[in-house]
């Protein structure tokens, strides 16, 4: 699978990395990157920085980001923190989550959206699942702490809900300890 690497000058400004070939499975980046798909990928895919699905690109994935540019095709859902927009050429078959949307004329949005401020003026909540990945433990022992108390969360029916901003208050407390 050829994945290039901008040119050393660049990547110190941009981290950018370009993936031309088919790939299937979970990415996950960390640190941000400038990340641009120009062929096929399947799967999951979570991202910081900017991501890029070049106009020739074929993606059948979960997305989580903070901002995204759809030119080709996706198939799958999409949770966006900053900005999504979906050019002329691209064809979105999902939900998307998104507090900016920007679809220009010609793009294809087949799915539900829900929007809502950008984080930081609103509370972002968060389910077991996404807890879960937030955090890179089970989602059982999120489900554990909720129960008992040991982190903050909101019964939701027979569920849960994680508000981000008191988690990463609450995380930088047990941290301290």
């Amino acid at each position: 699978m050829p994945l290039r690497r901008a040119r050393p000058e660049e990547a110190a400004q941009d981290r950018v990395l370009d993936v031309d070939a088919g790939m299937q499975g979970s990415l996950s980046f960390r640190d941000p990157v400038n990340l641009r798909i120009n062929g096929r990928f399947e799967g999951r895919l979570t991202t910081r920085g900017q991501l890029t699905i070049g106009e020739k690109a074929e993606v059948r994935a979960t997305i989580e980001g903070e901002s995204v540019v759809i030119a080709g095709r996706l198939e799958g859902d999409i949770t966006v923190t900053q900005r999504l927009e979906i050019a002329s050429t691209g064809r979105v078959s999902g939900n998307i989550r998104t507090p900016v949307l920007v679809v220009q004329e010609g793009a294809i949005l087949q799915g539900q959206c829900v929007m809502g401020q950008a984080s930081g003026s609103e509370s972002e909540f968060l389910t077991i699942e996404e807890m879960a990945r937030y955090l890179e433990v089970e989602p059982a022992a999120i489900h554990e702490w909720a129960t008992s108390g040991r982190m903050p969360a909101v019964k939701d029916g027979a569920g849960w809900r994680f508000d981000r901003t008191k988690i990463d208050e609450w995380i930088a407390q047990e941290k301290i300890k």
